[in-house]
C-alpha cells in the first residue's frame, strides 16, 4: 500500500468556502486562500479546491482565486468546477493548478475526458464521482450538477469507462454520507477498489479520526474531508497519527 494522502477540501461559492449536508444548506466556513495556506502549514499533502457553483451558474472556475491559492501553498492543488473544455484545463494549469477535477462535463460529453488525458496526461485528470445509493445493478448511481440530478448511469460502469478514457485518479464522494460525520461509505470504497486500477480518493462522511483509518483499510489511497478540518474538530496531524497507530504509512 502506498503512503496515504490527507487532503482538505475547499468547496467555494461566491468567493467563500462553504459546507453543508448532502450538498444542501450551505454555510460559510471562511476565506479559501487563508484556509489553503493554513492547511499547507498544518501538513496537508494536497489541497482540493472545488467551485461548487460554477456548473449550475454556467461559468468557469474563478482563475484569480486559484492563482492566489497556488501562490500560498507548495503542495499539489487540484481544482474543479465549471470545466467544460481542454482550454479550461489549460487555463487552470497556467493559473497554478496541478490537477483538475472533472465531473458533470464528463458525464455530458465523455469524449472530453479522452481529450484532456491526451493533451495534458492522465496524471492531471481527476474524475469527480458524486455517487449515491440507487436502483442500479451495483446499487449505486451517478449524480451530476453537484449531486442535484441522478443520472441513468450505474456507478461501477461509469468507473470502468472513465478509466478507459484516461482517468488518473478517482475522487469518490458519497452523497449519502456527505456532511453527516457518520463515516465514509465503506461499501462504496470497497466496490470501487475492486475494479479500479488508479488511485482512489475517499470523500464524504468523516466525523472521527477512526473514520479515516476505516477508509484507508477499505482501500482508499487518499482521504479527503472538509467540515471537520474547517471547524477544527479534527486536525490533519491527528488524522496522520491515527493512521500511523493503525500501521498505515502516511506522507
Amino acid at each position: 500500500m502506498p503512503a496515504i494522502r490527507v487532503i482538505p477540501c475547499l468547496d467555494v461559492a461566491d468567493g467563500r468556502v462553504v459546507k453543508g449536508v448532502r450538498f444542501e444548506n450551505l454555510r460559510d466556513s471562511g476565506d479559501p486562500v487563508e484556509l489553503a495556506s493554513n492547511y499547507y502549514l498544518q501538513g496537508a499533502d494536497e489541497v482540493t479546491f472545488l467551485d461548487v457553483a460554477a456548473t449550475n451558474e454556467n461559468r468557469g472556475t474563478m482563475l484569480e482565486m486559484v492563482t492566489k491559492c497556488a501562490e500560498q501553498i507548495f503542495i499539489p492543488l487540484t481544482v474543479g468546477g465549471g470545466i467544460r473544455t481542454v482550454d479550461d484545463v489549460s487555463n487552470l494549469l497556467k493559473s497554478g493548478a496541478d490537477k483538475v477535477s472533472v465531473g458533470s462535463a464528463g458525464i455530458r460529453r465523455p469524449q472530453l475526458l479522452n481529450e484532456i488525458a491526451a493533451e495534458h496526461g492522465a496524471q492531471v485528470l481527476v474524475i469527480s464521482l458524486d455517487l449515491k445509493r440507487a436502483a442500479t445493478k451495483s446499487g449505486f448511481g451517478v449524480t451530476s450538477n453537484g449531486g442535484r440530478e441522478l443520472t441513468a448511469l450505474d456507478a461501477m460502469d461509469w468507473v470502468r469507462e472513465v478509466q478507459d478514457r484516461g482517468a488518473g485518479e478517482l475522487l469518490i464522494n458519497s452523497i449519502d454520507a456527505d456532511g453527516t460525520r457518520d463515516g465514509f461509505d465503506i461499501e462504496l470504497i470497497q466496490k470501487i477498489r475492486e475494479i479500479s486500477q488508479v488511485p482512489i480518493i475517499a470523500s464524504g462522511g468523516a466525523g472521527k479520526v477512526e473514520h479515516f483509518v476505516e477508509a484507508a483499510l477499505a482501500g482508499a489511497d487518499a482521504l479527503l474531508a472538509a467540515s471537520v478540518f474547517h471547524e477544527r474538530s479534527i486536525s490533519i496531524a491527528e488524522v496522520k497519527s491515527s493512521l500511523k497507530a493503525a500501521g498505515i504509512e502516511v506522507r
